[in-house]
C-alpha cells in the first residue's frame, strides 16, 4: 500500500520550505519598498498553515519510502509547490487569473520559461525575484533538494531520487545519496555565485544579475526584461550566459568528476562528446546560413547562432534574437535541437543526449545484424555494456515521447490553434524549453492561448520535467493495486 501519511508529512515540510522562500522574496519587496510585500506575507501565512497541517496529519507515518511512494511524492510535490507558489501572483493581482497564475508558476518550477506576461518590466522586484527563484529551485529539483534535507527528519531519499532523477541511468558518485545531493547542490550554488559576479562585471545591476543567474543555472529562461537577454545588447553578457547555459546542460555527475579532478573520465564521456559536437555542428551550420542570408557580420552571426542553439538545446529559453525572422530551414534545425536536449542528470529537458547515443548505437548494430545475423553485438557506452532492459526502456521512452507530442499537437489544433504554434508549444512544453514557434516564438508571450490549452501545456511541462513515466504511472490501475 502507498504510505500516504509519510507523503503528506513530506509535502508539509516542503510547503514550510516554500514559506521560507516567500519570506526571502518579501525581504526583496521590503528593500525596494513596493506593494508586493503584503502578497508574500499572505501567501506565506496560507502556505505555512497548510504545511503545518499536512505535517501534523502525517506525523504517524512510516520513515521508509517504497519506490511507489517515491513516484507519488514527486508528482504531488511538484503540483503542490506550483499551486501554493502561484499565490503571490494571484493574491497580489499581478496575474489575476488562476489559469495564468498556475501556468506561470508551473513554467517556473518545471524550468520551462514559457510566460503569459506581456509587460514584465511593470512587475515589482519581489515578484520578479520569485519568478526567477522558482526556476532555480525547480531546476535541480525540489525533490533533489529534499534528498539532502529529508534525512534530518528520518526519511530515506533513495526512492525519491529514483523517481525524480532524469535519464535512463543513475551513476552513483557516493554510496550515500544524501552526500551526493549536498555535493551537487554545492556545485549548483557555486556556479550561480560565479555567474552573478561575472554578470555584474558586464554592467548588470545586482538584482538582474541574481535573477538571470537563477534562470541560467536552472535552465529556466525567465528574464526580468520583456526582450529577454537581447535587452542588454551586450556581446559580453551573451557569451557569459552562453557559457554557463552550456555548463548547466552537463550531467552533474560529470561536473562532480571534474571538481574531483578526474579529467580523463570527464573528457572521455560519450554523452558529453555528443552534447559538445551537436552544439558545435548546429552552431556552425546556422551561423553560415545567417551570414549569407542576413546583414549580420561573421562575429554576430556566430554569437546569435551560438546563443540560440545552446539556449534551446539546454532548454533554457533565453533569446537574443527572434529566430522566427530567420530562414524557415533554421526553424527546423532549432526544433531538432529542442527535441534532442542536453545531458541527463542536468537541469535540462528534452530527450537527453544519452538516449541519442544509445539510439545511434542500437541503429548501427541493426545494420551490422543485417550483414552478420548471428553476431552478438552489445551496446557499449563509456566501455560499459548497457543492459538490454535499459535499451528497451530508452526505446519505450522515445516512442511514448513522440506519441504524446503527436496527440498533444492534434488536441491543440482541435482547439483552433495553428499547426506551427501547436507543434512549437507542445515540443517546448514537454521539453521544458520556453519559446515555441510562430505566434508563441521568442518575441511573444503565450497569453493568447485558450485556457484549456494552458492546462494541457502545464501538464506537459510536468510530464517532461519528471521524465514521463513518473507521472504516467499514476494513471495506470495496476500502480494503485495492493501487492
Amino acid at each position: 500500500m502507498i504510505n500516504f501519511k509519510t507523503i503528506i508529512r513530506i509535502i508539509g515540510i516542503l510547503l514550510l520550505l516554500e514559506t521560507v522562500m516567500f519570506l526571502c522574496c518579501s525581504g526583496v519587496s521590503y528593500y525596494y519598498g513596493e506593494g508586493d510585500l503584503a502578497a508574500f506575507w499572505k501567501a506565506g501565512a496560507i502556505t505555512a498553515g497548510a504545511g503545518l497541517l499536512f505535517a501534523a496529519l502525517g506525523r504517524e507515518g512510516e520513515h521508509q519510502l517504497t519506490r511507489r511512494d517515491g513516484y507519488v511524492l514527486v508528482s504531488f510535490a511538484w503540483v503542490a509547490f506550483s499551486l501554493f507558489g502561484m499565490l503571490p501572483f494571484y493574491i497580489g493581482g499581478y496575474i489575476p487569473d488562476i489559469t495564468n497564475a498556475f501556468f506561470e508558476t508551473m513554467s517556473g518550477f518545471s524550468s520551462t520559461g514559457a510566460t503569459i506576461l506581456d509587460d514584465i518590466e511593470s512587475l515589482p522586484h519581489g515578484i520578479l525575484f520569485w519568478r526567477s527563484m522558482t526556476q532555480w529551485i525547480g531546476g535541480l529539483g525540489i525533490i533533489m533538494f529534499t534528498i539532502a534535507v529529508l534525512p534530518i527528519f528520518g526519511v530515506s531519499g533513495l526512492q525519491v531520487f529514483a523517481a525524480e532523477a532524469s535519464g535512463p541511468t543513475h551513476d552513483k558518485v557516493h554510496p550515500r545519496i544524501g552526500i551526493t545531493a549536498k555535493w551537487i547542490w554545492s556545485i549548483y550554488a557555486g556556479i550561480t555565485g560565479i555567474l552573478v559576479a561575472l554578470l555584474m562585471l558586464g554592467g548588470m545591476n545586482w538584482f538582474d544579475s541574481i535573477c538571470h543567474a537563477f534562470a541560467t543555472t536552472g535552465t529556466g529562461g525567465f528574464s526580468t526584461k520583456q526582450a529577454s537577454v537581447a535587452y542588454y545588447n551586450s556581446p559580453y553578457i551573451e557569451y557569459v550566459i552562453s557559457t554557463f547555459m552550456f555548463v548547466s546542460g552537463i550531467n552533474f555527475t560529470l561536473l562532480l568528476l571534474f571538481v574531483n579532478r578526474k579529467f580523463k573520465k570527464f573528457i572521455g564521456n560519450a554523452e558529453l562528446k555528443w552534447y559538445f559536437w551537436s552544439v558545435v555542428s548546429f552552431t556552425a551550420v546556422i551561423a553560415v546560413v545567417l551570414y549569407y542570408t542576413s546583414p549580420m557580420g561573421v562575429e554576430e552571426s556566430f554569437r546569435k547562432s551560438l546563443f540560440q542553439v545552446i539556449s534551446l538545446q539546454t532548454s533554457t529559453g533565453f533569446a537574443t534574437d527572434d529566430y522566427m525572422t530567420w530562414p524557415p530551414v533554421l526553424w527546423g534545425l532549432l526544433t531538432i535541437i529542442m527535441v534532442m536536449g542536453a545531458c541527463a542528470g542536468s537541469t535540462t529537458g528534452g530527450l537527453k543526449c544519452i538516449r541519442m547515443v544509445i539510439l545511434s548505437k542500437v541503429s548501427r548494430n541493426e545494420f551490422k545484424h543485417i550483414i552478420h545475423p548471428n553476431a552478438v553485438l552489445p551496446v557499449r557506452i563509456n566501455k560499459q555494456v548497457i543492459p538490454p532492459s535499459i535499451v528497451s526502456t530508452v526505446l519505450a521512452f522515445c516512442f511514448l515521447y513522440l506519441i504524446i507530442i503527436i496527440i498533444s499537437v492534434l488536441l491543440m489544433m482541435a482547439m483552433g490553434i495553428g499547426a506551427e504554434e501547436a507543434v512549437g508549444c507542445v515540443i517546448s512544453s514537454i521539453g521544458n524549453m520556453g519559446p515555441g514557434l510562430g505566434e508563441c516564438g521568442p518575441a511573444y508571450s503565450w497569453n493568447a492561448l485558450p485556457d484549456i490549452a494552458k492546462w494541457l501545456l502545464a501538464f506537459l511541462m510536468l510530464l517532461g520535467r519528471l521524465e514521463l513515466f513518473t507521472v504516467l504511472l499514476l494513471f495506470t490501475p495496476a500502480f494503485w493495486k495492493r501487492n
